[in-house]
């Protein structure tokens, strides 16, 4: 990576971070936007990969997905870059928060601003979800759309602890890999 890379890197990701609100996944939809789409620096399949890796892992989805993107785009150095892109943004406008926070709290403007952003949050936690569905069904494979469909229905119908179903999965997946190892199947 050239230093004007590194430059870009830190730009994405601070803007993204300062302008993203509803969570991790949230940004990791438009880190694939950028990384993936626009940029062309990451392909498809390794950025569901990436996603996978940042939600399973413990701490924020963002930082998690930051810090993966970062490294495979620019290695150690990528890494630190995309964190502090990533994490500056909050740093700035919590510390900012902190000092009037009984004003901003009891604000008539900022509760109507956070809760009409909410429809929008919601619809692009929908969006990423459908696309990353997508993807997994795009690849024809029948074990991972099972895995995927059981994964959502325990989750939503039977309450199963999230860490449970994304550890079985992971198992799943790994069960899998070696079974097409041994068969000598890419």
């Amino acid at each position: 990576m050239k230093k004007k890379d590194y430059f870009k890197l830190f730009r994405i990701m601070f803007t993204l971070s300062a302008f993203t609100f509803g969570g991790g996944y949230v940004i990791v939809s438009l880190m694939k936007n950028e990384f993936v789409d626009r940029l062309k620096w990451i392909d498809e399949e390794e950025m569901l990969n990436l996603v996978a890796i940042a939600q399973s892992s413990p701490g924020a989805v963002a930082v998690n997905g930051s810090i993966l993107v970062g490294y495979k785009v620019g290695g150690i150095p990528g890494a630190i870059v995309s964190i502090f892109g990533t994490i500056l943004p909050p740093f700035i406008i919590l510390s900012a928060i902190s000092v009037g926070y009984n004003q901003f709290k009891e604000n008539v403007y900022v509760g109507a601003f956070l809760k009409g952003m909410q429809p929008a949050i919601a619809a692009i936690i929908i969006s990423v979800v459908i696309q990353l569905g997508l993807n997994i069904i795009k690849q024809k494979e029948v074990y991972f759309i099972i895995i995927m469909v059981l994964a959502f229905l325990v989750t939503y119908f039977m309450n199963v602890n999230i860490i449970l179903v994304i550890l079985s999965c992971a198992v799943l997946g790994g069960f899998y890999a070696l079974y097409k190892q041994k068969k000598g199947v890419k």
